[in-house]
């Protein structure tokens, strides 16, 4: 691994980290989708579309860093898609601050993830890392809007927030890998 005293980065990190980060934001455009399955019309329902088209740009950029770099995308590409959709569907039918929970659980852990990347990216690799940081910035964002919307209010918050985080940290550790 590297980190930010190094000058180089190992193409095998760059190669996890395009993978992962691709296989993420597949998984997160598609949450919000499904939230606004529910919730299109609610008063958030803007906000949500605002944060999918955030996502949607994150994927496009690591689509682009995939057939750039020549990575391999996550094997499991479709499963992430459709579990980011289902997440989305249950949580937004469990109500709007349920989806506000989701969004909390899930934009903690990658922004997370994000800064650890970026801690590790070396300075040959400051492109990246800038793009790493853009959105870690507007994943927190994300959190940070789910806050205003009362996201920590959800019944059962600690019990949703720490299954939703679990899921997200194994399906971080499966995608770095297949």
């Amino acid at each position: 691994m590297t980190n930010s005293n190094s000058t180089t980065t190992k193409r095998s990190e760059i190669e996890k980290y395009i993978r992962v980060d691709h296989a993420g934001e597949r998984a997160a455009q598609q949450i919000y989708r499904g939230q606004l399955v529910i919730l299109g019309n609610h008063p958030m329902g803007d906000e949500i579309r605002h944060m999918m088209e955030q996502e949607v740009e994150h994927l496009d950029t690591f689509d682009t860093l995939i057939n750039e770099r020549k990575v391999r995308p996550s094997l499991l590409d479709p499963v992430w898609g459709a579990a980011g959709f289902a997440l989305g569907v249950v949580t937004a039918a469990m109500g709007p601050k349920a989806a506000m929970a989701c969004t909390i659980a899930v934009e903690e852990v990658i922004g997370e993830h994000y800064q650890k990347q970026a801690e590790n990216l070396g300075s040959d690799e400051a492109s990246l890392k800038k793009i790493v940081e853009r959105f870690r910035d507007e994943e927190l964002e994300h959190r940070d809007i789910a806050v205003d919307y009362k996201g920590r209010e959800a019944r059962h918050y600690k019990i949703l927030h720490d299954v939703i985080q679990t899921g997200c940290r194994t399906a971080i550790k499966i995608a770095e890998k297949i």
